[in-house]
């Protein structure tokens, strides 16, 4: 959807970004420990995502591994969000919030998404464009490299939520219940 906004609009709104600062990592769990280390096999921490993760691609959902959950963990919930988003909030591109400790990680493509809309689980939380799915990196050309923080979260606790919540639903059931956190960022721009 962003890439039909035109270049010369992009590098007009260029200096605008939600910033990192307004990311869940940051902004709502700043002060729970880092215990959780996310990697991908497609991008390293601070490296280019590859366009079959994009908009610009099959937008598939990027592999992930995670490890070092805290003892206690009854739950895993991952959080991608977009912090250079020319929006006052970062832009929510997936919401998984009931993901098992007994799992290491995520398949390429495990996850729905617009070109590929299979039934989307209960577990799966509503993504900025109203969608329980995976929002592939579309950032608006012109604009720059944009940085999308997959955020993974270890919870003391399950979450009681109901099917598809929203950022602000997640947020409010997670918090108290956090017990470690990681994070993976990527980067993507439109060439």
């Amino acid at each position: 959807m962003l890439e039909k906004i035109p270049h010369a609009v992009g590098e007009a709104l260029s200096g605008l970004k939600a910033g990192v600062e307004k990311t869940a990592y940051d902004a709502a769990f700043g002060d729970v420990p880092e215990t959780l280390t996310l990697t991908s096999p497609a991008f390293a921490d601070h490296g280019e995502i590859p366009a079959r993760f994009t908009a610009d691609g099959p937008g598939l959902s990027p592999p992930l591994a995670w490890s070092g959950l805290p003892t206690g963990t009854a739950a895993l919930v991952l959080l991608v969000e977009d912090a250079g988003s020319p929006t006052p909030q970062p832009l929510v591109h997936l919401i998984v919030w009931a993901l098992s400790p007994a799992t290491a990680g995520l398949d390429e493509g495990a996850l729905p998404s617009p070109d590929r809309p299979e039934a989307a689980e209960s577990s799966l939380g509503k993504n900025s464009f109203l969608r329980p799915e995976w929002l592939p990196p579309d950032p608006p050309s012109g604009h720059g490299r944009h940085d999308y923080h997959f955020q993974l979260y270890a919870m003391g606790s399950s979450l009681d939520l109901p099917a598809h919540p929203g950022r602000g639903a997640l947020l409010d059931a997670m918090r108290g219940r956090v017990i470690g956190k990681g994070r993976l960022v990527g980067g993507y721009a439109r060439p």
